[in-house]
């Protein structure tokens, strides 16, 4: 008997060439985990109607192609303390690049994702802070870095549609064919 043995890098190069759609089963399965996050395998099986091993295969597959990107609990800045949320442009000096301004923001906690973007700016990160006044102390950590040229900062007064996939999940199963 041969083993192949295929190194994590290769299988995700293998794995991202796969179909990215996903169908019904799938979006009822991302569905039911999304609304009841700490239900186990089997209990998913039992309520899609499906077998053990399919549900796990599903998951396995669906977390594999990157569509699932974690299981663990979803986190409320507010409830921590941190209820003023804001998002920040920043113009970097193009000779240091993005990946060390990235490293330097990865440092900073209250920095939740930030993104390269097109336009005026070069990246857009999404901040959290105590009060206005922290949110100061932030920016400053924030601009603390040679590679940062510029910053603009606009302060989020209310959430209105809170950061949801569902939607999207529903939309890509019910993708018409061809």
């Amino acid at each position: 008997m041969v083993r192949l043995t295929i190194s994590r890098q290769i299988w995700r190069v293998l794995v991202s060439r796969l179909p990215s759609e996903i169908d019904t089963l799938d979006a009822r399965l991302i569905a039911l985990l999304k609304a009841e996050p700490r239900i186990g395998v089997l209990e998913c099986s039992r309520r899609l109607r499906v077998a053990r091993g399919t549900v796990q295969a599903r998951l396995d597959r669906l977390a594999e192609r990157g569509v699932i990107r974690g299981h663990g609990p979803e986190i409320d800045p507010a409830a921590l303390g941190y209820g003023v949320t804001a998002f920040v442009t920043l113009e970097i000096r193009q000779r240091f690049g993005h990946d060390p301004v990235a490293a330097h923001l990865a440092e900073i906690p209250e920095v939740l994702e930030a993104h390269t973007i097109t336009g005026s700016g070069d990246l857009l990160c999404r901040i959290v802070a105590r009060s206005n006044a922290d949110l100061q102390r932030v920016i400053d950590r924030v601009m603390n870095f040679e590679g940062i040229v510029r910053s603009s900062t606009i302060i989020a007064l209310a959430e209105q549609i809170p950061y949801r996939v569902l939607p999207l999940v529903t939309a890509a199963a019910a993708r018409p064919e061809g």
